[in-house]
């Protein structure tokens, strides 16, 4: 409340400061401001997912490294607009510092992932989803314990709505561990997967269920060519994540079809055990669930190292980067280099010999 002798400065000042209380303390879910990131497969299909959600028709190209741009609703008639930040890891697993980069402290209430995973792959899957949530987990756990140092309630809230997607009556509830910001898995090329042996779909399905409700997530599956059912349903994933509208109930778990399984929806009795005999799963050495079901799908899916999970400290050597003229003249300057240190090191022998000879 004013008081009669401040001035219009310090009038102003305090309802800065009012409306910057309240956004810290207000429910995630009625933020106008979000932020969505897109992690996952190299050419897995996130710029194309990206497009279609922001209408916008244009062909995608290759990702360079970490891609930005928004989105905007507007939300009724002369009020302001929603606004989504929309964040693009490019490179699969190669680019992992650069998670930190648009998860920060100030945002980190209003973010939320989305993993693209790609179903034509199955050997890469279990690989790239461990490498890109488990990197991207403990930088949350780095920014979550900093500001819980600080005496905020946003590090509390965070954890509070973390438990949210999974109702209080769930049978599970004590038994997952939720990923800390709201997740999202996307398997796209469906249409390669669909042709795959009933079996393998089964397993890959299986185990995406599992590690999506173990990580309290929505799981969902699409296509480039997806039908007029599925389409909707991806854009209302995604819009919820936004702009805070509501996602989609539609439920499917048969695996002869498109998968679709919001947070909360899905249970480890439907699921099952792991596709393995009894035999195989006494002699596995594992801690947790998780272990267990990653050694029993790496049985039926050996890893492959594609390139996308090795280091790569050098985005200038990534042939994604290719271009002519650059590469060009990086090369000649490579060139010169090369040529400056030779006349360097023929400088400093010829000194040492002069030296030795006086």
């Amino acid at each position: 409340m004013p008081r009669a002798s401040d001035s219009l400065w310090d009038i102003a000042i305090d309802e800065v400061q009012e409306k910057e209380n309240t956004g810290n303390d207000s429910d995630p879910t009625e933020l106008s401001e979000r932020s969505i990131f897109f992690i996952g497969n190299k050419n897995g299909g996130k710029t194309t997912i990206i497009l279609r959600c922001l209408d916008r028709d244009e062909a995608p190209k290759p990702t360079l490294a970490l891609e930005y741009t928004f989105g905007r609703r507007a939300k009724g008639h002369n009020t302001p607009k929603d606004i989504a930040h929309f964040w693009e890891l490019g490179g699969g697993t190669s680019l992992l510092d650069l998670i930190q980069i648009p998860i920060t402290n100030e945002n980190i209430r209003s973010f939320s992932i989305v993993l693209v995973l790609d179903l034509s792959k199955p050997n890469e899957l279990w690989p790239v989803m461990e490498s890109l949530l488990e990197t991207t987990k403990k930088h949350v756990a780095k920014i979550i314990s900093s500001i819980a140092k600080t005496g905020s309630k946003v590090a509390n809230q965070i954890k509070q709505y973390a438990l949210q997607t999974i109702p209080k009556d769930h049978p599970d509830r004590e038994l997952i561990d939720p990923f800390p910001l709201p997740l999202l898995i996307v398997g796209n090329k469906y249409d390669i997967f669909q042709d795959f042996d009933s079996e393998k779909r089964k397993i890959i399905c299986k185990t995406l269920r599992f590690a999506a409700h173990y990580y309290g997530a929505s799981v969902l599956f699409t296509s480039k060519s997806e039908s007029l059912t599925v389409k909707p349903v991806t854009r209302s994933f995604i819009n919820h994540f936004a702009f805070g509208l509501d996602k989609s109930k539609l439920l499917s778990i048969d695996h002869n079809k498109p998968i679709i399984i919001p947070a909360g929806s899905d249970s480890f009795s439907q699921i099952g055990t792991p596709p393995a005999s009894d035999t195989d799963i006494s002699r596995f050495r594992v801690r947790t669930p998780m272990e267990l079901w990653k050694k029993v799908y790496e049985m039926h899916f050996p890893s492959k190292n594609t390139g996308d999970t090795r280091e790569m400290r050098d985005p200038a050597k990534d042939p994604q980067y290719t271009e002519a003229a650059v590469d060009m003249m990086r090369t000649q300057k490579d060139q010169e280099l090369e040529q400056y240190k030779r006349n360097v090191d023929k400088s400093w022998k010829a000194m040492a010999l002069d030296s030795n000879v006086r």
